[in-house]
């Protein structure tokens, strides 16, 4: 079953543009991460940066969260946050049709 996340990043104060461009930085090695079918920024409106991930299985998603891709993001974002990024995991939970029902 696939597994859906969220990470909210929350830029410091004069350290948006810096921190998005750090993600941008790290996002190509997760693409080339086993399983990762999708890892993408997005601005959120109430100023964080929002990364979309969904991983082909928690086992997966488990080898990217200890892997070194993770490990170069975490040093690339250093100081550019106001406080510890905030992630979330999910189980899908399909609705309605098949293209809309699950991300």
């Amino acid at each position: 079953m696939t597994v859906v996340v969220t990470a909210v990043f929350t830029p410091a104060t004069g350290s948006r543009d810096r921190l998005v461009e750090a993600l941008r930085t790290a996002v190509p090695a997760v693409h080339d991460e086993p399983g990762c079918l999708l890892y993408a920024l997005h601005d959120a409106a109430d100023g964080s940066i929002v990364m979309l991930e969904k991983w082909a299985s928690e086992r997966d998603l488990a080898a990217h969260a200890a892997g070194p891709a993770v490990a170069r993001l975490n040093t690339l974002i250093e100081g550019l946050t106001a406080q510890p990024v905030v992630v979330t995991t999910m189980a899908p939970l399909p609705a309605g049709s098949e293209e809309q029902g699950t991300l």
